[in-house]
């Protein structure tokens, strides 16, 4: 009988991992299915230039699957039957059946971490959001921009570069580009000065209103937009399914990206706790494609008998634009820990483009990875 390897999540590790898997295998009885809620690819690390009214590519996921193979169905997922080995889903089929699982499912917008996030909160974590707060970004006059890290920074300035008379407020509960360089963190000030971006460091918020944020230390910060970016986090169905998870709900993983106590499930991207060189993965696409190319490689390798090889997942950089002509790329070692080194202003720019359109080019042409493959 053929294998049936299903994977759950287009994203940039799921996609990555259905088209590597279906490569290796070609010429085999397996058959490839890749799930996804949308029948579009979603550059996810541009939704904040979504959201500030560009026009971004158009990437249906059946261009991006043409002439590999692989079987795309559109549903979301409602659970997992893992004795069964079966995907239960939100429309026609219903089900599909599997013999090998990647989990991809991806992350999204931590609205739970106070009260009325999600009541009043706009977020960038799903296109759909973006495109509701990009109509809301041409009426409003103060925006709030909840959370000091990539998404938080990247959004205040896109967003006030794209409209210079909001008057935006970046506010979070720690500095600005934690884990930053100092070089870093000082050209992310400068830029918030030259572009008039309000920031306020070590600012917990206790509460989001219908008309702006309620302080920690009981003050108010009035603002007739909010958008939420002070973290993400997993969805809770594979817990609710029984794989091993984190704290977090990330599912736990072996050195080969098989979950630790149902070896016939590979977890990816955002998703899974991968062990990176020197600590955790952390969620972004920088080591989501390489899972999913990795976990490609794996689920063939265990389909076709062959033994599997660890994961190398290890860091580079983190790059963070401001607005289309300005940026931080902060270099990291494998760790994810700051080096000295910093590229900054329209050389910092040009670099994140271009590793972003490579990254898309990846997913076209999803070839070798890593040593030996």
């Amino acid at each position: 009988m053929a294998e049936r390897v299903v994977v759950l999540g287009a994203g940039y590790a799921g996609l990555a991992a259905a088209k590597r898997a279906a490569r290796r295998l070609r010429g085999t009885d397996a058959r490839v299915t890749l799930v996804n809620v949308s029948d579009r690819f979603v550059e996810r690390v541009r939704l904040h230039q979504l959201a500030a009214g560009q026009v971004l590519a158009d990437l249906p996921l059946r261009g991006l699957l043409d002439g590999t193979g692989v079987e795309l169905v559109v549903a979301g997922v409602t659970g997992l039957d893992l004795g069964a080995r079966v995907v239960r889903l939100d429309t026609v089929p219903y089900e599909v059946g599997y013999d090998v699982l990647v989990y991809a499912l991806g992350s999204g917008a931590d609205l739970d971490a106070v009260p009325g996030a999600a009541e009043h909160a706009f977020t960038l974590a799903v296109a759909g959001e973006a495109v509701r707060l990009r109509s809301r970004l041409t009426e409003a006059r103060t925006v709030a921009v909840v959370g000091g890290g990539l998404t938080g920074i990247e959004a205040a300035a896109e967003f006030k570069e794209a409209h210079p008379q909001l008057e935006v407020r970046l506010i979070c509960a720690g500095p600005v580009g934690d884990g930053l360089s100092a070089t870093a963190r000082r050209h992310l000030h400068r830029a918030f000065r030259r572009l008039g971006v309000t920031v306020h460091e070590h600012t917990p918020v206790a509460e989001v209103g219908p008309d702006g944020l309620f302080l920690e230390d009981g003050r108010e910060a009035p603002a007739d937009t909010v958008v939420w970016a002070a973290g993400f986090r997993v969805a809770g169905l594979a817990a609710a399914s029984g794989l091993a998870v984190d704290g977090q709900d990330r599912m736990l993983v072996d050195a080969t990206l098989r979950s630790l106590s149902h070896p016939g499930v590979f977890g990816i991207g955002d998703a899974a706790n991968a062990q990176a060189a020197g600590g955790r993965s952390r969620m972004s696409c920088q080591t989501g494609l390489p899972m999913g190319l990795q976990a490609g490689d794996a689920v063939a390798g265990l389909v076709t008998g062959r033994d599997l090889r660890p994961a190398r997942i290890r860091h580079l950089w983190q790059n963070i634009s401001l607005g289309r002509r300005d940026g931080v790329t902060q270099f990291t070692r494998a760790d994810d820990s700051p080096l000295g080194a910093v590229l900054t202003g329209w050389a910092s720019a040009r670099h994140k483009e271009a590793v972003i359109r490579g990254t898309v080019w990846r997913l076209r042409h999803p070839g070798p990875c890593g040593p030996g493959a």
